[in-house]
């Protein structure tokens, strides 16, 4: 199949190029989009899932220690992890404990210490969504081809607006609206060029917010901060997936710099003595406290709200109750709060309902622009090929383009290497084989 387009040779390597990159993104766009739009409306969610435990009757709550203790109870030979202060009277107070491995939440009522449930914490349903949508539920292996798809996602997204950019067309049908009236060829051309662009923006947006939780990239960018002493202090946002004790010492919000440092047994009274402390300060919800780690002086309280900007750190003294540092957002490195933003977005919680809804519309025309362009491959691809654009000659590499791909190699080295690797492939592995002309690598 080749391109009688304007153009010539560039624009058919342009289509080739945005092929295969759809042929390796479209399952994974549909897989992240629809578990991605999920996550987005995670608050909702976990409010009907937690309505038993936070429709208690409101009474007087006993000490922090003995709900701990209650807990404690629950998971033999656990220690306390994290204890979340209950939002509001009538909530329950969760409790994360920790024994081995693994970490459990255990639902606590206030007032009785009596446990309500338990559950271990990567079990809860929202935390599976969000390791189906980052690593695949394989770990590192999964968040490497996630990361490996989103780079691939952005070569798809810049080559299919060189590909709709008008080129001598009048008027805005089939640019900016779909044409309902030219036939079936013609209306799922339109649909997928116009969702296509209403889209990009906001997919780009999606993908680059996305890439500081990735293994690799999220590694490179560590080590690019190093380098350029842009590093301030451990991230609150995970890199992959960490290994099993790792979580189990610090759970998803590594309140210690990302070490796995084991926490101390926590001493009568210190809990309360800092929840009395850190209750009336008003810190964005959810709050969690955490006993010392071996050789910190202080317990932790970090807000772990998903709007990452109301995000506040304390740690406080146990013994007397007194704040010993407190870091809000908006001391952090503005790279650090440009990161906080972009996640915070990408979770569909910056701008509360109205980023949920926009987040959704992105995943839905996200999902309609994979479908779209795979009605027009199986519609258009010649029997017994693949349906790839055929070569029709090596196309000149302007200064442009040699720049554009440098420029995406370094913001993206995972994806200069998977380039590199194809190319190469391409070159002296597919074209000589059987199957490069199924593959579209040459003509009949």
């Amino acid at each position: 199949m080749s391109v009688k387009a304007p153009g010539t040779r560039w624009y058919n390597a342009v289509w080739r190029w945005h092929f295969y990159a759809a042929m390796l993104c479209v399952p994974f766009v549909l897989w992240l989009a629809t578990t991605g739009a999920l996550y987005t409306w995670k608050p909702q969610i976990e409010v009907w899932l937690d309505r038993p435990y936070d429709t208690l009757a409101a009474a007087p709550a006993v000490s922090a220690d003995a709900q701990v203790a209650a807990a404690l109870a629950a998971v033999p030979g656990a220690r306390l992890h994290k204890y979340q202060l209950p939002e509001a009277p009538g909530r329950a107070a969760r409790v994360i404990v920790g024994t081995g491995g693994s970490e459990t939440l255990v639902y606590v009522d206030p007032a009785g210490a009596t446990v309500l449930k338990t559950v271990p914490v990567e079990a809860q349903l929202m935390r599976v969504i969000f390791h189906l949508h980052g690593d695949l539920l394989i770990g590192d292996p999964g968040s490497y081809l996630v990361e490996l798809a989103a780079c691939w996602a952005v070569v798809m997204i810049l080559t299919g607006l060189y590909l709709w950019w008008p080129r001598g067309r009048r008027g805005l049908a089939g640019v900016v609206y779909p044409r309902l009236r030219g036939g079936r060829r013609l209306f799922w051309r339109d649909l997928h060029a116009v969702s296509g662009i209403w889209v990009s923006l906001l997919a780009l947006g999606l993908i680059l917010t996305g890439l500081p939780w990735a293994k690799a990239w999220g590694g490179y960018f560590k080590e690019v901060r190093q380098i350029t002493g842009t590093a301030d202090g451990p991230v609150d946002w995970p890199t992959g997936r960490p290994p099993a004790a790792a979580r189990a010492m610090l759970g998803d919000h590594a309140e210690h710099g990302g070490m796995a440092m084991a926490h101390v047994a926590a001493r009568p009274g210190d809990l309360d003595r800092v929840i009395a402390t850190v209750a009336p300060l008003g810190i964005a919800p959810p709050v969690l406290i955490a006993p010392p780690a071996e050789a910190a002086r202080g317990w932790t309280a970090t807000s772990d709200a998903a709007d990452r900007p109301r995000r506040t750190q304390l740690t406080v003294d146990g013994s007397t109750g007194a704040v010993l540092t407190r870091r809000d957002f908006d001391q952090r490195h503005w790279i650090d709060r440009a990161v906080g933003y972009g996640i915070a977005a990408h979770e569909g919680a910056l701008f509360g309902l109205a980023n949920q809804l926009l987040s959704t519309l992105t995943a839905a025309l996200l999902v309609l622009l994979a479908v779209s362009g795979s009605v027009l491959w199986w519609r258009r691809r010649p029997v017994g090929l693949l349906g790839a654009p055929i070569p029709l000659s090596r196309p000149r590499f302007s200064v442009v383009l040699i720049g554009a791909v440098v420029a995406l190699g370094v913001l993206m080295p995972f994806f200069s290497i998977s380039l590199v690797i194809v190319l190469l492939a391409e070159r002296f592995v597919l074209r000589r084989s059987p199957a490069g002309r199924w593959l579209g690598l040459r003509a009949a």
